[in-house]
């Protein structure tokens, strides 16, 4: 059941204002087993597109790239559109797909192929017609993994930052920045941006605020939200920190809103015994500075279920569009309306 923030004084909006517009699955009949890792993006025409990895389980040779489509008469039938396959006829289960709509040029799909989150590597695949047809797809330079979870970002100057990571077994969890200043047509990998020893990170989101700097943030080993910031456009960041918002070593994503806030989506608990404790709450979380954050809004709240791995954008109409693991069984799609939610000033207590 979804739980809104519904008393007037916790969430500075009147009663009969939710800011829930919508709530919905994006396959009323999942083509596969297990559904997980979904990615969002509005195409050039309006419509909304998700897409994500299904199989029979994550991992398994089966698992493929599964792209639906959101239009006026409501989401489209998915289709498989990628997947892990190689020469001989052998296949690998494809990964954590990333949908991204650069300034100029094609939609572009990118996605991650391999047995492993350690020996996968990255693939991308494009469409001239708003995703009804992709280009076969082309495997990304060693050494580049493209956005592993989590949208790019695109500066005013046109350079396309994409927030990647690793999962080294030696070398420990990674996160680092790839550039393009071509469009996607070729990248260069930055440093790491953490010393695992310190702070094990991966899955960063990319904030542009409104002066200027630039913030990664995403999951750590550490039960806790990273967070470092760049004061020039990437070129260089800050020494990696943990904020305070518990995350029980989960994914997430954020999205700077055009009105200047941050939002995010997370778990926020614990990480338990088992890989999967801690993902049973999920919810929405914003702030001013990238720093101070305030939780606003839950979206699921079962103890005993997996709700995990969100992507958000705010879409062109204003309104912010989420969607994230169900249960491992299907992608479910909630929209808000961010002028209801609550400021992340406000002293009231967090619903």
């Amino acid at each position: 059941m979804l739980i809104a923030a519904t008393a007037a004084a916790a969430c500075d909006v009147l009663p009969d204002r939710d800011p829930v517009v919508l709530e919905e699955f994006v396959a009323a009949h999942p083509p596969t087993p297990q559904s997980h890792a979904s990615t969002l993006v509005e195409t050039r025409d309006g419509a909304l597109l998700a897409a994500w990895f299904g199989g029979a389980q994550e991992g398994a040779a089966d698992v493929g790239i599964w792209l639906a489509r959101r239009d006026a008469d409501g989401w489209q039938p998915p289709r498989r559109v990628a997947d892990g396959a190689q020469e001989g006829g052998l296949s690998q289960p494809a990964w954590n797909p990333v949908l991204f709509q650069p300034a100029r040029g094609p939609l572009q799909l990118y996605y991650k192929a391999g047995p492993n989150p350690r020996q996968w590597w990255g693939l991308r695949i494009t469409s001239s017609d708003d995703g009804a047809h992709w280009s076969a797809p082309r495997r990304l330079p060693d050494g580049v993994l493209g956005p592993v979870k989590n949208k790019p970002l695109q500066l005013p100057d046109g350079r396309i930052l994409a927030p990647s990571s690793r999962e080294d077994e030696s070398d420990g969890w990674r996160v680092h920045i790839e550039y393009s200043d071509d469009g996607g047509g070729h990248w260069r990998t930055g440093a790491a941006l953490n010393d695992p020893a310190q702070i094990g990170a991966i899955q960063p989101s990319l904030l542009r605020h409104r002066d200027g700097r630039l913030q990664a943030l995403g999951r750590s080993k550490q039960n806790r939200v990273f967070s470092t910031f760049s004061r020039d456009g990437g070129a260089t960041w800050e020494p990696m920190t943990l904020l305070d918002i518990e995350n029980p070593n989960a994914g997430t994503d954020a999205v700077m809103l055009r009105d200047g806030r941050a939002l995010l989506v997370y778990n926020p608990a614990l990480a338990g015994k088992d890989w999967w404790e801690g993902r049973g709450v999920l919810a929405v979380a914003l702030s001013d500075d990238g720093v101070h954050w305030r939780r606003v809004l839950t979206l699921e709240d079962s103890p005993e279920d997996e709700f995990s791995y969100p992507a958000v954008i705010q879409a062109r109409d204003g309104r912010v569009h989420i969607s994230y693991t169900w249960k491992r069984q299907r992608i479910k799609h909630v929209v808000l309306d961010p002028r209801l939610l609550p400021s992340p000033e406000s002293k009231a207590d967090d619903p």
